[in-house]
């Protein structure tokens, strides 16, 4: 008999994984270039909303997808279901060796940075964030329960923390609302688009990520939509607060001048004492998100392993702990490797982006083709406002894609060779290692292995 991995995460405990990981260092490091390139705070708050409404599109799109296949993987699953198991492959290979491990690491390594800041030291931070990455990924193989309530936690500090300066902003709003005018710039709107729709995005990212844990979370087609759709809503409301803040307390002109701009606005709020309060709060932050991440990132390589479509120690479970522990330590292994190879936080965290974007757009297509391929399947959410509103949040990501490659195409190029060498590996993995079947496990039409009823419907 074939297990899977336990149903013990509840709708708190998801909704703190999904905004641990959103929420992470880019509340904390983008607003200072966003105002360096436009000239409006009604326009940068403008934009950071229709960043969320892009990330809430893209939660109705994975919603109907997470109820249909609840099982840990997330888009892999999905991509898998609807596009076949050739870009399934792809996209595992890539969040394998690229994807994810550059998403821990580079948080991570904010997080080593503000250690080193707070406590006035020159720690190596390549030590300090493996060492990091090594003490969570323990903490996650212990119990999933444990990881779920340690999510909670440092979620529940950063959403307070974050709370309570958007509470002294907003009674102090009367003495500082001039400061919301205009500063001119250089640049045109259009210019600056494309710029600042990248930070407000990768800021938002992870919303996705608690998809990967639907073969863990109970009764999932009931609370996966609520998961994805409150965690997105939530997190828009607390970056249009914070923004609308530290635009308040930090006006636009010096804001570009500015590399810490949330420990000046505190500092603003609350006194001298505001520097070390942020940089704890980001230290809380960062620690979550890098949490929450290990949690979500080693279920895609743990699904993909049990459908026979990657080494099968990855797909091992732990006899005690009931956690995917091999999938988990390999993530950590990868995530380490980034750390000392690839070096800078921004290189880091550009890879992850470039890379992810492009399977996000494929993953929301999901949704478009099994409708049309098979229309039969249950749908215990259907996503709202179909088919505008996968189609949308679809024409964005390319859209940041073809940008991203005109603005950095040396940089892009090694990423798309990395991805593209899944293609090789593919066959050459297919070659060696024939399909696998499973006796409790039926393959859909799709490919995928999903467990399934006496009539071959999924679970």
């Amino acid at each position: 008999m074939r297990r899977d991995l336990p149903r013990s995460i509840g709708f708190w405990g998801g909704s703190a994984i999904m905004v641990g990981i959103i929420i992470g260092s880019g509340i904390f490091r983008t607003p200072a270039s966003i105002a360096s390139e436009m000239d409006s705070p009604a326009l940068i708050l403008a934009l950071w909303l229709v960043g969320g409404i892009l990330s809430l599109f893209g939660a109705f799109t994975y919603a109907e997808l997470g109820t249909m296949f609840p099982r840990s993987g997330g888009i892999y699953v999905f991509m898998y279901e609807g596009l076949g198991e050739v870009v399934a492959f792809i996209f595992g290979w890539t969040y394998v060796f690229l994807g994810k491990p550059l998403a821990a690491a580079s948080i991570a390594t904010v997080f080593s940075e503000h250690l080193n800041r707070l406590f006035g030291v020159h720690w190596d931070i390549r030590f300090t964030t493996c060492t990091l990455l090594v003490v969570l990924t323990a903490i996650n193989t212990v119990k999933v329960q444990l990881g779920a309530g340690v999510a909670i936690c440092f979620t529940g500090l950063k959403v307070i923390a974050l709370l309570a300066i958007i509470a002294l902003g907003l009674r102090m709003a009367g003495d500082y609302y001039g400061h919301l005018g205009p500063a001119p710039t250089s640049k045109s709107v259009l210019a600056a688009l494309a710029p600042v729709l990248a930070a407000v995005l990768w800021t938002y990212d992870g919303w996705s990520d608690i998809a990967s844990c639907a073969g863990e979370i109970r009764d999932p087609q009931r609370l996966l939509p609520r998961i994805l759709v409150f965690g997105t809503a939530a997190t828009i409301l607390i970056y249009l607060g914070v923004n609308t803040v530290y635009m308040m307390m930090v006006p636009l002109e010096e804001m570009r001048h500015t590399a810490a701009v949330a420990p000046l606005t505190v500092q603003r709020l609350i006194g001298r004492s505001g520097d070390v309060i942020v940089t704890v709060l980001v230290l809380i932050s960062t620690l979550g998100a890098v949490h929450a991440s290990i949690i979500a990132g080693a279920r895609v390589t743990f699904a993909q392993a049990r459908d026979g479509l990657f080494f099968k120690f990855l797909g091992h479970i732990h006899p005690t702990y009931h956690t995917p522990d091999v999938s988990l330590w390999a993530q950590c292994l990868m995530s380490a490797i980034s750390t000392v190879a690839v070096g800078t936080f921004e290189r880091m965290i550009g890879g992850f982006v470039f890379a992810m974007w492009i399977f996000f757009a494929l993953a929301a297509a999901a949704v478009i083709i099994l409708r049309i391929r098979r229309p039969g399947l249950p749908r215990p959410y259907k996503c709202w406002g179909y088919p505008w509103v996968p189609i949308v949040f679809i024409l964005s990501t390319a859209f940041m894609t073809v940008l991203a490659v005109l603005a950095r195409p040396g940089e892009t190029l090694v990423w798309l060779v990395i991805l593209a060498a899944g293609v090789p590996a593919f066959f050459l993995w297919r070659h060696f290692v024939p399909r696998v079947e499973h006796p409790d496990y039926g393959r859909t039409s799709g490919g995928c292995l999903c467990p399934v009823d006496e009539k071959g419907v999924p679970q």
